[in-house]
């Protein structure tokens, strides 16, 4: 039990955020236990179909594992609602049957959470979720808590901006020529930047500002880089 009276999860970081208390986890989602709601962008759903659409011979089986990660997530919040800040399907040729009956049966299992889809560009091309699934969707800004949610990151709002688009990365190095890239949330003093949480998306759109604090996502650990 933390100080600000909740759980935390394995391998989660409690953070402060806009003088609101938050929980990085593992699974790349930010959680707000006062608001009772997870946090996450750039899902991609169906990417994978859509490339082997085009005829590129990509992994099956990801947006599954992504959709197993997601109730890892929501399971060990137990939080009730879900805002994820854009890019929710990749494309209009990823609305494959297979993949959107699997997201349906992924959906049917979390019936009592409250889904909210922040439009990003991908959204744009791709479509809102078919209406079955029952996904609020919303034009950016969208207000909760004292957060701004954006898909992608700009200046000059009323509160603080969350946002994804930019998949942030961070190299981190060991002896000799040893580097691993991980995924990272970013925190700055007016914005902050959530990780894709598609594992089938690359990153490297982030630049480091002054003042961003980097959490990087170690396997089953967020780590703190400074």
């Amino acid at each position: 039990m933390t100080d600000a009276g909740f759980s935390l999860p394995a391998g989660a970081l409690h953070v402060t955020v806009a003088d609101t208390p938050v929980v990085l986890l593992p699974e790349r989602a930010l959680w707000v236990p006062s608001l009772d709601l997870l946090c996450v962008a750039d899902l991609h759903w169906g990417k994978a179909a859509a490339f082997r659409a085009a005829h590129v011979p990509v992994p099956m089986g990801t947006t599954s594992s992504d959709l197993a990660r997601l109730s890892s997530a929501l399971s060990a919040t137990a939080a009730t609602r879900l805002v994820v800040l854009g890019d929710l399907l990749h494309a209009r040729a990823g609305r494959h049957e297979e993949t959107l009956r699997t997201i349906a049966e992924w959906r049917a299992r979390h019936e009592g959470v409250h889904i909210t889809l922040v439009r990003g560009n991908h959204d744009q091309h791709a479509g809102d979720p078919p209406a079955s699934l029952g996904i609020a969707c919303f034009d950016e800004p969208y207000r909760f808590g004292p957060f701004v949610g954006l898909h992608e990151p700009a200046p000059d709002h009323d509160g603080y901006v969350l946002a994804g688009h930019l998949h942030p990365n961070v190299t981190v190095r060991g002896r000799g020529r040893q580097a691993l890239r991980l995924p990272a949330f970013v925190f700055g003093p007016s914005r902050g930047v959530l990780p894709a949480f598609s594992s089938f998306t690359g990153g490297g759109m982030y630049e480091r500002a002054a003042g961003d604090r980097l959490y990087a996502v170690a396997g089953s650990d967020v780590l703190a880089l400074g």
